[in-house]
């Protein structure tokens, strides 16, 4: 349950192999824009929540799903009526919602990534931008050596560019929060050894990088994709003088994110910038995948394991 997608992905999953997506049920509701002037999400979001978790248990139903792994992340866990939200959710649906904390999003993610790019990767440093919050992780092992997460999502800074053109100077007034807020934090990663490799997840990133030439989704999982700060400082100054529908029209963007791509690329050009990071390698395992892959290290126990065949 993320700030801009609601999405519930049955997976074919067990202990040492990779979990094979079987089927998607998503809806784009935004949670992150469809807050109150006190920071609750609206009785409209509620409702629309409530019905997606409702549609979600049906689909598990029918397709045979043996366990459900239910998670919210910043747009549940910040709202001012979080509680009520999820008492809700749970009185309505039966699901008991686990709310996870920036620190964890950060370390999940970062365990989905480490798995994907392997251990010749070295020292990983991670970029995820959500739609409530930037998640920012590096390390050697499999649990980063350090995380961070900041108030910095798509949709959460897209409430502060209004219009169907973002002015100016709110464009500027922005940049300058954004820039703000990832240095308070730099200086803690710096202080580690410099990364090896920089790798960059969510759908936020995905498509900054399709919009710079990467290869479209239907290429497959396992084309190598890259964001270059070049190719997205190129595109920013376009991107803040179009229409959201101009921005729609740009290959690989959808619909319902094209109004968040210019706070998301402000987000990504200043990461990039302030920890100097020419490119980064997209990885299309992101939390969902490291949730999922913590829930199949709990079951591989001794027990759980086939015995060795012998001669």
């Amino acid at each position: 349950m993320g700030s801009n997608t609601v999405h519930f992905l049955v997976v074919d999953a067990h202990p040492g192999a990779a979990p094979l997506p079987a089927y998607s049920h998503k809806a784009e509701l935004r949670l992150a824009e469809l807050l109150d002037e006190d920071g609750a999400i609206t009785p409209t979001g509620v409702d629309r929540l409530v019905s997606m978790v409702a549609s979600s248990i049906a689909v598990a139903e029918d397709k045979g799903v043996v366990e459900i792994l239910p998670f919210a992340t910043s747009a549940v866990r910040e709202a001012a009526n979080g509680e009520a939200v999820l008492q809700r959710v749970s009185d309505e649906t039966g699901i008991e919602l686990r709310v996870l904390s920036g620190q964890d999003e950060a370390r999940l993610t970062f365990l989905a990534v480490r798995r994907w790019f392997g251990w010749s990767s070295g020292r990983l440093l991670n970029l995820d931008i959500g739609g409530g919050s930037l998640e920012i992780a590096c390390g050697l092992d499999e649990q980063p050596d350090i995380a961070a997460s900041l108030p910095l999502g798509a949709g959460r800074l897209t409430a502060r560019l209004p219009g169907d053109v973002a002015d100016p100077a709110d464009v500027r007034e922005l940049r300058r929060h954004i820039r703000a807020e990832i240095a308070n934090v730099v200086g803690e990663f710096t202080r580690q050894n410099a990364p090896d490799h920089a790798v960059a997840t969510s759908k936020t990133f995905k498509q900054l990088a399709r919009m710079a030439g990467a290869a479209p989704t239907d290429a497959g999982p396992r084309v190598p994709r890259r964001l270059t700060r070049s190719g997205l400082s190129a595109w920013l100054p376009r991107l803040a003088t179009m229409t959201v529908a101009e921005r729609a029209r740009i290959p690989g963007v959808s619909e319902g994110r094209a109004r968040q791509l210019l706070a998301g690329a402000l987000v990504a050009d200043a990461a990039m910038d302030l920890f100097g990071l020419d490119e980064l390698d997209i990885c299309p395992w992101a939390l969902r995948e490291g949730i999922i892959l913590r829930r199949l290290d709990a079951l591989d126990t001794p027990a759980d394991r086939r015995p060795a065949l012998t001669p």
